[in-house]
């Protein structure tokens, strides 16, 4: 109870610009948890999808990888979908995978969005914190300049002191923030990895297919 006590007291002696920085935590916080459970699903789908169209791919059955893409609604079907639709057509290599790459760009995209926001979020929290300080402090020196002489030092010192808590409680949203966003960032990138490697593997597989047409 001592300890929730001490808390509030901290978030209250801190001012006015303890709230603004409590709201970019609350917005920071919910959209990190947002991108966190969707790269998740995603790289989950990802996974269940390869499993099943990488025997069809291997086999050279490229009527059944499609029809499975075309039913499926992961990023990595997505992606192999418009290769295997070129292939159809096309013998070209550089062809399918001009069309995978047109994918990946839209793709990618989606995979990354919001989560800018997270590292926006722990900026603004890091800067609200510095300003409120500099506010706190600024407010302290002016009624510190009227105050009796021999109470100035006790007065100073405790209004800086309440006056960090901004910078104190700004850090404090900034660090978890700032360590969510890399995280995203390292997810994001290893589906990013994987899209590619599967992407690179039926790639070869349609071409060592359509090598061997050619040579019958």
């Amino acid at each position: 109870m001592d300890f929730m006590y001490s808390i509030v007291g901290f978030f209250v002696t801190g001012g006015p610009f303890m709230y603004p920085i409590l709201i970019v935590f609350a917005v920071g916080t919910a959209i990190a948890i947002e991108r966190y459970i969707t790269l998740t699903q995603v790289t989950n789908q990802n996974q269940a999808s390869w499993t099943k169209l990488q025997p069809a791919l291997v086999k050279g059955d490229f009527e059944k990888a499609r029809e499975m893409t075309s039913k499926d609604g992961s990023t990595v079907s997505q992606l192999l979908s418009m290769g295997l639709a070129r292939q159809g057509a096309v013998r070209r290599r550089e062809d399918i995978e001009i069309a995978m790459e047109e994918s990946m760009m839209e793709i990618i995209p989606q995979l990354e969005k919001r989560t800018p926001y997270v590292a926006l979020a722990s900026s603004i929290a890091t800067l609200l914190g510095l300003l409120g300080t500099i506010m706190g402090l600024i407010q302290a020196f002016t009624a510190v300049a009227n105050a009796n002489p021999a109470e100035k030092a006790d007065l100073l010192s405790a209004s800086i002191s309440v006056a960090m808590n901004t910078t104190a409680f700004g850090l404090m949203v900034a660090i978890p923030l700032l360590v969510t966003h890399t995280v995203l960032t390292a997810k994001t990138g290893a589906i990013v990895d994987s899209l590619e490697m599967a992407s690179v593997k039926a790639l070869n597989v349609i071409s060592s297919k359509a090598k061997r047409q050619a040579e019958v």
